[in-house]
């Protein structure tokens, strides 16, 4: 279990996505931002089900991130392509979560496990 506080893994989760960023661009990859931050206005307080967003999503909490990913300039759609992106996420930091191993895969979903979720 973390010790750190909701800031520390925040500010912590914004310097390994810039690694991540770097890396696929290193491998040959594009990319252009997808959701990050989902506000409660819009989608509901952690806990509450509004528009797309689950309920209990961590972008809610500043911690994941959607990347949209292009190779030769083609956009690529499958869970698949991410997973060298996905590898190399989870080796990060210990609490580093890819949507491609969840049970309904999400390829393109980059979190940091906060209170049990990712």
């Amino acid at each position: 279990m973390s010790t750190m506080t909701l800031g520390q893994k925040q500010r912590l989760f914004t310097k390994l996505v810039a690694q991540l960023i770097q890396y696929a661009y290193a491998q040959g990859y594009e990319l252009t931002l997808g959701d990050a931050y989902r506000d409660p206005r819009v989608h509901g307080d952690v806990g509450v089900k509004k528009s797309y967003s689950s309920a209990n999503s961590v972008h809610k909490q500043r911690l994941a991130i959607d990347l949209n990913l292009f190779k030769g300039g083609v956009y690529q759609t499958s869970t698949e392509a991410h997973k060298p992106l996905g590898e190399y996420w989870k080796s990060l930091h210990p609490e580093c979560r890819w949507g491609g191993d969840f049970s309904t895969p999400d390829g393109n979903h980059y979190s940091m496990m906060h209170e049990g979720r990712a």
